[in-house]
This record gives C-alpha cells, structure tokens and sequence, in this order.
C-alpha cells in the first residue's frame, strides 16, 4: 500500500507588511542613533517575538506616556494614537517619534474630516482594540463603535442623511463587508469612505489564506492572540472551508495530535510576523514527514513606506556630522 503524500501549501504573500517592517525598523534606528534605552508606548507591533528582540536590544515597553522618564525619547505603536497621546507627550517634554502606519494615519484623516462636515461616524472595529482607540479620539464626539454585525442594532444617529462607516485596517473583509450590508438595511444612505480601510496586506493574506484552505486538513497561522490580523486569519480558513485552524507564536506550540491522519497543511502569517519564524515551522513539519512545501501565490507585495520624518531628520544631521 502507497503511503498518502503529505504536503504543504504555503501562502504568499504572509508576514510583515509595510508598515510593520517601517515600525520594526523606526525602533531599531532608534536604538543605533540615540542608544538606549528608547521607550516604546505600547507593542510597537502585535507580536510577541518581536517585542522580545527589541527588548534584548534596550527597547522598553511601556502602557503609557506617564512610564516614560521626562525628556526621553518614546516612539508611538504603528497601530496609531489619539490626538491627547501628542499632547501628553509633549506635556512631559518627551522626544516622541510616531510609527504609525500611513494605512492607519489615512483613517485618522477620513475620520477628522467626516467630524469637520459633522458627520455620524460609525467605526467597525473591535472594541478595546489599540487603533480602535486612536481612531475614536480624533472626534470621540462624532464617532461610535460598531463591534462586528451583532453591533448594529445598538447604532443611533442624528441625522441619517449625514452618517459614514470607516473600519480598523486589520479587520475580516467578509464580516466587515457583513456588517456594512446589515448597518445599510438601516441606514440606506450610508457613505462609505472614500477608498477601502481595511490595509492591502490584511486583505491579500485573507485571500490566498481563503484560496488554500479548502484543501487543507489543518491551516496554521504563525502569530500573537493580540494580533487581531492574525486572528482572522484563523478564522477565514475555518470559513473557507479548512477542517481546523491553528494560531502559534512558535513552531514548539504545533501539537503532534493536529496532524494526525492530516495529508495537506496551510502555513501563514499574521502582518507582524517576521518570516524566520515561518521557516521554523515548515523545518518542524518536514520533520514530521511533510517535506513537500508548495508556494501558492496570489500577490505580489512592492510597497514600502519611509521612517517617519522626525528620525530621518536626525539620522540626516548625525550623518552630516560624520
């Protein structure tokens, strides 16, 4: 009898996206530039593994500006702050440097603006959710919170004629794409933003996750429980037609008993997962007999965005200085 081929598909695009790999890296300049110890508010991304290196290299991480001692430097999270965050820091006279992720500044925008024409803004997210936060403090007047589909019957407007949806950056695209349909059947002349809130990244790594996991016994996303990305990503292969779905921040929590009697496994990453850890992963399962690693692509991913102006100022002047 022929022993069933075991296999693994492999998503692509996975892992860091750009904004990510611009936060990652605000740190680390940082860190080369001024020493340490630079402050961080925040995870500087939703990952465990990275936070940990960048501790090792003298980043600390803090909740708030208060933990930050007076006139240091502090770099915000790329998952974005309020307005009060700025003020606070300034208050404290403290360096901040803000690695906020164009994607997610782009909203900010839309949602001042919206305010400025008093609009009604109902912003899908998740509640508690760091860019839920940031988001809601540019109009925390105009703005109410619409957690997924069950949200909408709790929504009350002023005015229905004047009333736009923006959503987190990181969200499911079906649910969000749910919810829209349902706030609509109450709302009819709903507005939607101006272009898609929800980023390129998380939108490409939900379809060619959505693309693989009907063939797939068991679908393993490399990523943090705090990574809201990460976890849709789980919850789309289940979706899409995977048999289970498995969300680990290193190959050592992959459990014997999730591939048994399994002959195809889907491997991705969340947006804030660097690719080392991915390879971890498929050397874990090549050793337990699934050596065959097929790349299935959907996307290719080109954009990259530059550091944020107030570091590349410094690193300018420090260059010029030899």
């Amino acid at each position: 009898m022929t022993e069933t081929r075991k296999r693994v598909l492999l998503a692509r695009p996975r892992g860091y996206c750009a904004g990510v790999d611009r936060a990652v890296q605000t740190v680390e300049e940082a860190l080369k530039l001024y020493g340490a110890p630079v402050y961080v508010r925040k995870q500087i991304v939703h990952n465990k593994h990275v936070v940990s290196t960048l501790e090792a290299r003298g980043a600390i991480f803090v909740e708030e500006n208060e933990e930050v001692p007076e006139g240091s430097i502090v770099v915000f999270s790329a998952h974005g702050v309020a307005p009060e965050v700025h003020e606070q820091a300034k208050a404290r006279n403290l360096k901040a440097i803000d690695a906020t992720c164009p994607l997610v500044t782009k909203v900010h925008h839309e949602a001042k603006r919206y305010a400025a024409e008093d609009y009604d803004i109902l912003l899908i997210g998740h509640e508690g959710h760091e860019e839920v936060i940031g988001t809601a403090g540019e109009a925390p007047a105009h703005i109410q919170l619409v957690d997924g589909p069950d949200g909408v019957d709790k929504v009350t407007v002023r005015d229905p004629e004047k009333v736009v949806w923006l959503s987190q950056t990181t969200l499911s695209v079906d649910e969000t794409m749910e919810t829209v349909a349902r706030l609509k059947t109450r709302l009819p002349l709903l507005q939607s933003p101006p272009s898609d809130d929800i980023c390129y990244a998380t939108q490409n790594r939900q379809h060619v996750v959505k693309e693989i996991a009907p063939s797939c016994d068991v679908v393993i996303v490399v990523g943090s429980t705090n990574s809201s990305n990460s976890v849709r990503l789980v919850e789309v292969a289940l979706d899409a037609g995977a048999r289970a779905g498995h969300l680990v921040d290193y190959a050592s929590e992959i459990r014997d008993e999730w591939l048994e009697g399994a002959t195809t496994v889907g491997v991705s990453s969340g947006a804030s997962v660097p690719e080392d850890l991915v390879m971890e992963v498929l050397a874990h399962l090549a050793e337990r007999g699934f050596g065959e690693v097929t790349e299935y692509t959907t996307a290719e991913e080109r954009l990259t965005f530059s550091l944020p102006q107030e570091l590349r100022r410094d690193m300018k002047a420090a260059a010029a200085r030899g």
